[in-house]
């Protein structure tokens, strides 16, 4: 009768390299302790995630957890094993790691597109939140200089109020003068005029939203006209020229002033854009039934694609440190207060063109927007 076959550990067979022995001891019991404890972990992780993540998730990391702990187990039969010949409990903790090795590769490759899905939403909501990030830094730095600004406005509308006082005071002793001709009279007239529209403006400084003065019909002819010959020195200088182009009727309701402050900004702006000389900048302006709309065009040196995303915004200038980023900002914001628009379409090298759409009609203030504001 055959004799059955005799086990012996691995001890014995590694008794010539005594150093062998124990280099494989303590590697597979510290590789077993390491196994253990990731399995306690994401035993740990799957507890405290419960109520965050989908019951099939929870499964899935608690099936990774015990296939990680079944392979430490492995390792820790390799110590037994080294004296003790229990060769059948280690065969059977191998048949047990390999099906949860099988089941979790499994699992693994049914959620791989969720897992892939999943990874890059993240990114994407993670980009999202650095964007919003910026985007209220920028918001927060555009308040402070707003804030900043309202204070200053307050002490310079009360220190320019004497000298415009004084300038009208003068104006009014020329234009009434003996032999003083007709056309300095005039000048006189259209100087005393910007001095008064000087004043209302640094009057409601404090806020773009605080007026007492309600709104009334203003012709924008008229006022592209006169925004034409307030710049004459600029086109002089710069050898170009202002085309006007009027249809229909131009009249629309507005605050004293603003028609003509809004056109001096986007027209102003548009003569320091054009660097051609004998070039022009053109001013459409059409009557419609329901507005009255206003394009400037000119063939300048237009705006880079960067700037577009905030030209209206408090602070941004494309005019470098020659800029104060106040302009465009309170084109939009008179646009807004009576109810109108404005777009921009620009090629960088080519030129630029404002499209404004001014209502027949100023809306009614709201109660809180109709507070005189005091200089």
């Amino acid at each position: 009768m055959p004799s059955m076959p005799y086990l012996v550990p691995h001890a014995v067979c590694w008794a010539a390299a005594p150093h062998l022995i124990w280099t494989m001891v303590v590697t597979n019991f510290i590789t077993f302790l390491s196994y253990l404890t990731i399995c306690g972990t994401l035993l740990f992780l799957a507890r405290k995630t419960g109520r965050s993540i989908a019951t099939e998730w929870r499964t899935f990391l608690v099936g990774f957890a015990l296939f990680i702990v079944a392979c430490g187990s492995t390792h820790l039969l390799e110590v037994i094993t080294t004296w003790s010949p229990i060769f059948w409990v280690d065969a059977w903790t191998n048949i047990v790691t390999a099906v949860l090795s099988a089941l979790v590769a499994a699992m693994l490759i049914r959620r791989a597109g969720a897992i892939s899905f999943g990874v890059n939403d993240y990114a994407r909501r993670l980009d999202s939140a650095e964007t919003e990030k910026r985007r209220m830094e920028d918001s927060l730095l555009s308040a402070r200089k707003l804030e900043d600004w309202s204070r200053m406005s307050a002490v310079v509308s009360h220190e320019i109020s004497n000298p415009l006082e004084a300038i009208q005071n003068i104006l009014y002793l020329i234009r009434t003068s003996e032999g003083v001709t007709p056309e300095v009279a005039a000048f006189a007239t259209t100087a005393n005029d910007e001095a008064i529209r000087v004043m209302r403006l640094s009057r409601s400084t404090l806020s773009f939203f605080r007026h007492a003065d309600v709104p009334e019909p203003m012709d924008f002819l008229t006022a592209a006209e006169s925004v034409r010959f307030l710049l004459d020195p600029v086109l002089q200088r710069r050898d170009i020229t202002i085309e006007i182009q009027a249809t229909g009727d131009l009249t629309a309701e507005a605050y004293p002033g603003e028609t003509r402050q809004v056109l001096l900004n986007l027209i102003r702006n548009a003569c320091e854009a054009t660097v051609t000389p004998g070039s022009f900048v053109s001013v459409q302006l059409t009557g419609r039934p329901n507005d009255v709309e206003i394009v400037i065009a000119d063939h300048g040196i237009g705006i880079d694609a960067a700037m577009m995303a905030t030209l209206f915004q408090f602070g941004s200038t494309t005019k470098g440190e020659h800029g104060n980023g106040m302009g465009l900002w309170t084109v939009r914001h008179i646009l807004t207060r009576h109810g109108g628009d404005i777009s921009v379409q620009s090629i960088p090298g080519s030129g630029t063109t404002f499209t404004l759409h001014w209502p027949r009609k100023c809306p009614v203030p709201e109660p809180s927007t109709a507070i005189t504001a005091n200089a």
